[in-house]
């Protein structure tokens, strides 16, 4: 099947009212159909601006996150034209993928969550 893999990057601080940004759009994300998604924290990255963003031992608040979604190309349309409503700002790629399952295993009982591997 074919569809989406969205990432979007962040900082630890930024948030949404009072969520960090990465969870909030991890939980948006699942809400508006992703079919699975990942938070991933990493030690140091930078962004448009040039300016290094690290975690370091006492502060966590500069800690670069990327969250990365899977999604059919209607709803990373709906989700991409949901978050532009709301009041943040955030970078993000898009890129075209084939997803599915492979394998002799029986697959587990889904209930909806692609992210279930090795269940």
């Amino acid at each position: 099947m074919k569809g989406f893999q969205i990432t979007f990057f962040a900082e630890q601080e930024h948030r949404h009212d009072h969520t960090p940004m990465g969870d909030w759009l991890l939980q948006f994300a699942k809400d508006n159909g992703a079919l699975g998604g990942s938070l991933m924290g990493a030690a140091t990255g930078f962004g448009s601006a040039g300016k290094m963003h690290s975690t370091h031992f006492f502060e966590l608040a500069q800690q670069p996150v990327a969250v990365t979604v899977s999604a059919t190309e209607e709803v990373a349309e709906r989700l991409l034209a949901a978050i532009a409503l709301e009041p943040v700002t955030v970078f993000y790629i898009q890129v075209p993928m084939v997803y599915g399952r492979i394998g002799k295993a029986t697959p587990p009982a889904l209930a909806g969550d692609a992210t279930d591997a090795g269940d």
